[in-house]
C-alpha cells in the first residue's frame, strides 16, 4: 500500500504526456542557477581537474578513443567533434566525482530547490545533486535538457521497509542528457544527446561490471550507482545475475514516459513535484538533513 495523499492533486494520464522533439540549452533557470559563484567554481574545477587527468584529449583530441560507444551519440567520423565530446565527457565525470564527495546525500524533497543553494548547504538529494550536474554542465557550455519520468512508488520501498504506507504511490523524477557538441542550430535537435545514465560507459558495458545493478538501499542512490552500473529505465539491458533485486532493468517500475523537457523546471512546472507543497514542508526538516543509508 502507498499513499497518494501526499501527491499533488493534479494526476498525470497519458494525454499529457509532451512528445515534442526538445532541443535544449545552456541558459540559466530558477533551479538551475549556474551564474552563483558556487556553481561556477565546481565547473572551473572540473574543467581544470579534468583537463590535469587527461591532457592527451587537449593536444590530440583526433586521437583520443571514442569513451561513450551509444546509438549516434556522437560523430566520430569528424575528429573535431568526437574530441570536443570526449573532452565534455571527462569534464561531466570529473564534475560528477567531486559532487559526489562535497554533497551529501540525503531524502530532501525540495525538488525546485536553486543549485547553488544545495552547494551552499553540502547537502541534497539524488534528484537535487543531479540537477548540480546539470548546472554545471551549463555553466560548461553543454546544452541540458530532461527526460521526465513516473515511477511507481514501490521503488523506493527497499529504502523505506518500516514506511511503505506513507511512501507516494508515484515519483516524478527528472533524468538528465547532455548535448556533447554544444548548442547547434544546424543540426537535429536530436543529435549527440547523451543520457546521464551512459555518462560512465554505454549500458551494456556497464551491465557487466561488479556488483550488480542498484538495488535502492544502503548509502548508494542513483547518482552514485549511475558511475558503476546500468540505470535502464527501458529494459535493454540485463545484469548478469538470477536475482531480481540486481538487475539493471528498472522498467518495470516506470509507470510513464512524460517526454523531454528544456529544463526541470519545466518538467516540475507541468507535472508537479512528487509531494504536495504541505507534505514538502512537513517533511523537509526532518528528511532533508537524514544521510541516505542511515537508520
Amino acid at each position: 500500500m502507498t499513499s497518494s495523499l501526499l501527491r499533488p492533486r493534479r494526476r498525470i494520464h497519458e494525454d499529457t504526456v509532451d512528445r515534442r522533439v526538445v532541443a535544449g540549452s545552456t541558459a540559466p533557470t530558477r533551479i538551475l542557477d549556474w551564474p552563483d559563484r558556487r556553481v561556477t567554481a565546481l565547473a572551473e574545477r572540473a574543467a581544470s581537474t579534468a583537463s590535469a587527468r587527461h591532457p592527451e584529449s587537449v593536444e590530440n583530441p583526433g586521437k583520443v578513443e571514442n569513451p561513450v560507444s551509444t546509438e549516434g551519440t556522437m560523430n566520430a567520423q569528424d575528429p573535431s567533434i568526437a574530441g570536443d565530446a570526449v573532452r565534455r565527457v571527462q569534464v561531466l565525470r570529473t564534475a560528477h566525482r567531486l559532487i559526489a564527495t562535497a554533497v551529501r546525500p540525503v531524502y530532501s524533497v525540495q525538488d525546485e530547490r536553486p543549485t547553488s543553494q544545495v552547494l551552499r548547504l553540502g547537502r541534497g538529494s539524488c534528484s537535487q545533486r543531479l540537477a548540480v550536474l546539470e548546472a554545471v554542465a551549463r555553466a560548461s557550455g553543454v546544452a541540458t535538457r530532461v527526460r521526465g519520468l513516473l515511477l511507481d512508488g514501490a521503488f523506493w520501498y527497499p529504502r523505506f521497509p518500516h514506511l511503505r504506507r506513507i511512501v507516494p504511490d508515484q515519483v516524478v523524477l527528472a533524468w538528465p542528457e547532455f548535448h556533447l557538441t554544444g548548442p547547434s542550430t544546424g543540426e537535429h535537435p536530436m543529435a549527440h544527446w547523451l543520457t546521464v545514465a551512459e555518462l560512465f560507459g554505454n549500458l551494456d558495458e556497464l551491465s557487466n561490471g561488479p556488483g550488480g545493478g542498484f538495488t535502492n538501499t544502503g548509502p548508494e542512490t542513483l547518482f552514485e550507482a549511475l558511475s558503476r552500473t546500468a540505470i535502464d529505465w527501458d529494459g535493454t539491458t540485463l545484469c548478469p545475475t538470477t536475482d531480481a533485486r540486481t538487475a539493471c532493468d528498472l522498467s518495470g517500475y516506470v509507470l510513464a514516459d512524460l517526454g523531454h523537457f528544456g529544463s526541470r523546471d519545466e518538467l516540475f512546472a507541468r507535472h508537479g513535484q512528487t509531494l504536495c507543497r504541505v507534505a514538502r514542508l512537513v517533511a523537509e526538516p526532518v528528511l532533508g538533513r537524514h544521510s541516505a543509508g542511515a537508520r
